[in-house]
């Protein structure tokens, strides 16, 4: 038993033996492994640490105050510069008409004929009456004379010369009576020739020729409306008004005087070529929307603007001195709602600001408080940046009329270089001198 036990015990032993070095064999291994990759950590580390910066790329523009004329946009619509409706001022039959409907006719023009055959009788009639009028003067008169020298001489009494008198007076009240009655027959003779009032494009006619009309009828004949020029009424809120006022008396804003100019856009988008002249604003405000009506006169020798159609005017209010264009496209809004932008300083470091944004011209905002002079503002890459960091800068420039980044002129990047340059040397030399 006893050499059996020990022939066992020296079989197991070799057997832990060999499994305990295999397991001092593995965390060996795996213990060089953790070193080895703590050390390519550090070195990874140590790499990244000592790798350079890189600064990132960002286009900026530089801002200078400038003159900003100061413009309202208003929606409106074209009005006839003149009317006139056409009705007859006697009656009778219409005999002839003549004009061509939609043309142009100018003031006096002969519209229509009313056949004037009684109006003739009557102006005849007229003209008779007023020679026998005329006729009773010389005979009354002649006798008023003689009885002057008669009374003298006593031949005849006072009586007789007052009667004359009175007799002249007679005659010189008939013929005066007459002439009258002649100039109302001439009148109304001349009306059945029909005129143009005023001069312009003429509508279509209610009335053919044979037709009956009346005087002062309420049914026009046909309406004349004058296109050259045009009225343009825009409608305009008492709010914007009130502003405006104000900014005037404030000295922000600077108006040119009376001959305030007006543009307009027509319906299509295309800009109208002429340009118009502010006339009046009326001087009460519609209390169902709080606006004002605005008059603007424009040439229109094309005919171009026809009654009634839709247009927006564009109205210069004023001139705001010393204001900066800062484009849309570099301002956003802080939690807070309000306006801001990226600035870069003369370190080429990132610096946020919050401006006053007045009002939007074409594609940038009016902007009169947070800028100075010469600040460069920017206007590409602003979301790959934060306040405080170095960056690279683009000199760039803006089409405001398309909004369109170019970069800027080699001239002006040199000049700002050359301004940048002056400013360090100013620097080096006042501090040499302390």
């Amino acid at each position: 038993m006893r050499k059996l036990a020990s022939s066992t015990s020296a079989s197991v032993s070799p057997t832990i033996s060999a499994r305990l070095l295999s397991t001092r064999t593995a965390l060996v291994a795996a213990g060089v492994a953790a070193m080895t990759l703590l050390a390519g950590c550090n070195e990874q580390k140590a790499a990244q640490s000592n790798a350079p910066v890189v600064k990132i790329d960002v286009s900026a523009m530089a801002l200078h105050p400038q003159s900003v004329a100061i413009t309202a946009e208003l929606p409106g619509r074209t009005s006839a510069y003149l009317v006139a409706e056409v009705r007859p001022q006697v009656g009778g039959i219409i005999r002839n008409r003549n004009f061509k409907e939609g043309s142009e006719v100018k003031e006096g023009d002969v519209l229509y004929e009313i056949d004037p055959a009684s109006y003739q009788a009557s102006y005849d009639s007229a003209a008779a009456a007023l020679q026998k009028a005329q006729g009773a003067v010389p005979s009354a008169q002649s006798k008023v004379d003689r009885y002057k020298s008669l009374t003298q001489q006593d031949a005849v009494s006072k009586q007789n010369l007052d009667d004359a008198v009175s007799a002249l007076a007679q005659a010189n009240a008939d013929v005066a009576s007459a002439k009258a009655a002649l100039e109302t027959a001439r009148i109304n003779l001349d009306y059945t020739k029909m005129r143009a009032p005023i001069g312009g494009r003429v509508d279509a006619s209610t009335v053919t020729v044979g037709a009956l009309v009346t005087a002062a009828q309420t049914t026009a004949l046909t309406t004349i409306r004058k296109l050259d020029p045009i009225n343009v009424d825009v409608t305009q809120s008492s709010t914007n008004l009130l502003e405006f006022r104000r900014a005037v008396a404030e000295g922000r804003l600077k108006t040119s005087g009376d001959n305030v100019s007006v543009h307009l856009t027509l319906e299509d988008g295309s800009q109208y070529k002429e340009t118009g002249t502010l006339e009046f604003a009326e001087s009460s405000v519609a209390e169902t929307v709080g606006t004002i009506t605005v008059r603007a006169t424009f040439p229109n020798p094309d005919r171009i603007l026809l009654p009634g159609m839709y247009v927006r005017a564009t109205i210069q209010e004023g001139i705001a001195e010393n204001s900066f264009l800062v484009p849309q496209r570099a301002v956003f809004r802080n939690t807070k709602g309000e306006p801001t932008a990226m600035f870069v300083t003369a370190e080429n470091k990132v610096q946020q600001r919050v401006i006053k944004v007045q009002r939007s011209i074409g594609n940038s905002w009016l902007v009169n408080q947070g800028i100075k002079d010469g600040d460069r503002v920017i206007v590409e890459g602003s979301q790959r940046v934060r306040d405080g960091q170095e960056v690279t800068v683009s000199p760039v420039t803006i089409d405001d009329a398309t909004g369109e980044v170019k970069q800027a002129a080699a001239a002006e990047t040199k000049s700002t270089e050359q301004a940048e340059l002056e400013k360090t040397d100013t620097k080096a030399a006042s501090g040499a001198q302390k």
